[in-house]
């Protein structure tokens, strides 16, 4: 990690990884529901407009279907438009843009036409916004062959993830957690704000990190989860378990070898994921260790995420719900205890 004394929020570093892009690459534009004047409801592309101007940074009328498919347009006539999606739960009045134009137009094509195209949108419940804003459905769009799907879990890893994948030459679905923005309405993990550098630089899709080693357990982990994972952690030394945990970063390219390496470490494998539980991510990082060689795990491997029910506006009930640092403490306690 390049060395700098700034401390930025994760919605700083995204809004100035877009704007290094915009700086080098005229091509470069960013449209959506309020992210001009507002800046973003969530803050990630505050203060692009004063730079940038009203051609570059551009609000569109409340039509996702429209404003996604002018994306995929743009994208195809040479253009590199970042396009807000405010929240993930509105994917469906946009879903054919999205799956049968962005990401199947490289491979309709015969691979002549390019889609550099970036979906950013916002993830994560916690804050009684009901089940149409808190949903997280990595899985939703990681399961379909043709997008990317970027998703950081603090400052440094936003921007750099944020820049490669306006670079990259096909339709990325960009995916923050509202709760990491750390926005002054909504709190966010001390740990979500690093040090950021100056300059532009990419983190490499497809390449996962140890965020904490440890020799016990491993927690598998991404977004908000990450932070719920170091938490139980710190938790779990103090009792003399030592837990690795890992930040996906990306779940397509999925990095299932640092997975694996660190599994066949330890024996264990906890997956933790705040989107559905059955048909999920954590199924299937569970499945890729298994198929590899299920005879490094000392005991059964476990998931953590959201059960399969729409999510509640009761504050209380949702948060019953949630995977927590708790939750994935005493997942990794039954595993290491039964793993003897």
């Amino acid at each position: 990690m390049p060395s700098s004394n700034r401390i930025l929020t994760m919605s700083h570093a995204i809004a100035e990884g877009i704007a290094n892009e915009m700086r080098n690459d005229p091509s470069v534009f960013v449209m959506g529901e309020d992210i001009a004047t507002y800046g973003g409801i969530f803050g990630a592309t505050t203060g692009l407009l004063a730079e940038f101007g009203d051609q570059r940074i551009r609000d569109t009328p409340i039509s996702e279907t429209a404003f996604i498919g002018a994306g995929v347009g743009a994208a195809m006539a040479g253009m590199r438009p970042i396009v807000e999606l405010m929240f993930v739960d509105f994917f469906g009045v946009c879903m054919d843009a999205i799956y049968n134009l962005a990401a199947k137009n490289i491979y309709f094509s015969g691979g002549n036409c390019k889609v550099p195209m970036v979906i950013m949108t916002a993830t994560g419940g916690g804050y009684s916004d009901a089940g149409q804003h808190s949903q997280t459905l990595h899985a939703t769009f990681a399961h379909m062959p043709g997008l990317k799907v970027a998703v950081p879990a603090n400052a440094y890893d936003a921007k750099g993830l944020m820049i490669s994948a306006i670079r990259d030459d096909g339709p990325v679905l960009y995916m923050f957690h509202k709760g990491l923005q750390g926005l002054a309405w909504m709190a966010s993990p001390e740990r979500a704000a690093t040090e950021v550098p100056d300059e532009a630089y990419e983190i490499p899709f497809g390449e996962a990190k140890v965020v904490r080693p440890g020799k016990d357990a491993t927690v598998v982990a991404l977004s908000m989860m990450v932070h719920h994972a170091l938490d139980a952690a710190e938790q779990l030394a103090k009792e003399g378990i030592d837990v690795e945990v890992i930040d996906l970063r990306t779940l397509v390219p999925l990095d299932r070898a640092a997975v694996f390496k660190s599994v066949a470490k330890t024996g264990r494998l906890i997956v933790v994921d705040e989107d559905y539980s059955s048909f999920g991510v954590t199924a299937e990082i569970i499945a890729s260790v298994v198929e590899r060689d299920p005879t490094v795990l000392k005991a059964k491997p476990r998931r953590l995420a959201y059960p399969d029910i729409p999510i509640p506006y009761s504050r209380p009930m949702e948060q019953f719900a949630l995977p927590n640092a708790g939750k994935v403490a005493e997942a990794v306690r039954d595993s290491v205890k039964k793993g003897h």
